[in-house]
């Protein structure tokens, strides 16, 4: 275990002399120089820098490329690992075995065992959900949900059910998305990538199709009452929003208590969106960015009636899971949106207009860490907590 007290974190790529804080926190050469934004502050804002002396703690280094991490309600960690298991880890880092009982796993590409929450019943459900690829045939997979009841003895989840299967299966396996949030309602949203491979990602756009949507379920993996298309016979009910790519980060703004979301563009397209339903996203009618090639993906950025992100990247950072700050604890940080980078090894601090519903400024955390960060949350002592693929799990908070 190691632990780093800065008095301000580093900030890489930008000036640091005065009168420099008006530059983009991002210097670096752009994938698609010649694209242009819809609008003001769209990409590239301002940089910014924390002022308050701030804590950085290594818990662990000794997990398993992590994807997911919830609490459990005495302040525990719940984490997945993309190998297929879910493990129990204590705030002093100690961490426990594998929860027996978990169904196999398709680990192919950059997918495997993703995101795991917990109910907002669980003191008395016990309810754990975890989103993974089934295998099918050896050479394929499909997005699931299962559901689980964490054993008393906290040794294994009992009573395993597959809660939700996805439309389409594939045998890429690479762009599940995969990200669970619950409401205040107790309904589950769940983002499902578009699967990567030019033969299905016109599913997208396809409403017959759970690929490249947000969803919005029950805990029984049934359509949520009330979802846009739930009256509409060439669509599935449980459909929120369409056209996304690869959303990995979900987080309800801490202000307007609007459902944001992280999303993997090509290069040159990372986004954040506002989620509203109903709405089309554009993938792939119309994207930020440029194909791996070095071409245009589309050739579109915008057309009327597809929505723009609210914010994007380029170069490209990777966006994964995210979190508002609602703690008090850093008052500079509140309301402040943080998401972890993967691509980009740092974790991105955004600061919001709200009543504009724009991002006005950025800031490159950890950065000199070299870490891909997978996904950050808060805990209840209102620190921040984040997980990397390299295994770590940081503790960010207050330094006294």
């Amino acid at each position: 275990m190691r632990k780093i007290n800065w008095c301000f974190f580093l900030i890489m790529g930008i000036c640091l002399s005065n009168g420099c804080m008006s530059q983009s926190v991002e210097m670096n050469a752009k994938n698609a120089p010649n694209q242009q934004p819809a609008f003001a502050e769209q990409t590239r804002v301002k940089a910014i820098k924390t002022q308050e002396k701030v804590s950085i703690k290594i818990i662990t280094e000794g997990l398993g490329s992590p994807w997911g991490i919830d609490f459990l309600p005495d302040g525990r960690f719940i984490i997945s690992e993309k190998e297929g298991k879910i493990r129990i880890v204590s705030q002093d880092g100690k961490i426990g075995n594998p929860l027996k009982n978990v169904p196999p796993v398709r680990v192919f590409g950059v997918s495997g065992m993703m995101d795991v929450k917990v109910s907002p019943n669980f003191k008395s459900n016990r309810f754990v959900f975890w989103t993974y690829p089934e295998p099918i045939d050896n050479d394929r997979s499909v997005n699931c949900i299962a559901r689980g009841v964490l054993s008393a003895d906290e040794t294994s989840i009992d009573n395993v059910k597959v809660i939700f299967r996805a439309s389409h299966s594939n045998s890429d396996g690479f762009h599940l998305g995969s990200r669970m949030l619950f409401d205040k309602e107790g309904l589950m949203y769940v983002t499902m990538g578009d699967r990567y491979s030019k033969e299905v990602r016109d599913n997208a756009q396809n409403k017959k199709s759970h690929l490249g949507k947000v969803l919005r379920i029950t805990e029984e993996g049934l359509a949520a009452n009330g979802n846009p298309f739930e009256n509409e016979k060439d669509a599935l009910p449980e459909i929120w929003s369409l056209g996304h790519r690869n959303p990995q980060g979900l987080a309800f703004n801490t202000v307007s208590g609007d459902l944001w979301e992280s999303e993997h563009g090509p290069n040159g397209g990372d986004e954040i969106n506002i989620i509203k339903p109903k709405i089309n996203y554009g993938w792939p009618i119309l994207s930020y960015g440029i194909a791996d090639t070095g071409g245009p993906l589309t050739g579109q950025t915008q057309k009327e009636g597809l929505e723009q992100p609210v914010y994007y990247w380029d170069p490209v950072v990777s966006p994964s899971g995210m979190t508002f700050y609602s703690g008090n604890l850093i008052p500079e940080w509140k309301n402040n949106l943080f998401v972890g980078a993967l691509r980009g090894t740092h974790i991105v601090r955004l600061v919001i207009d709200n009543e504009k519903n724009r991002i006005i400024a950025e800031e490159k955390i950890l950065a000199d860490e070299w870490q891909r960060f997978r996904h950050i949350v808060q805990g209840a002592d209102e620190c921040l907590y984040a997980i990397t693929d390299q295994g770590r799990l940081y503790k960010i908070g207050k330094n006294n």
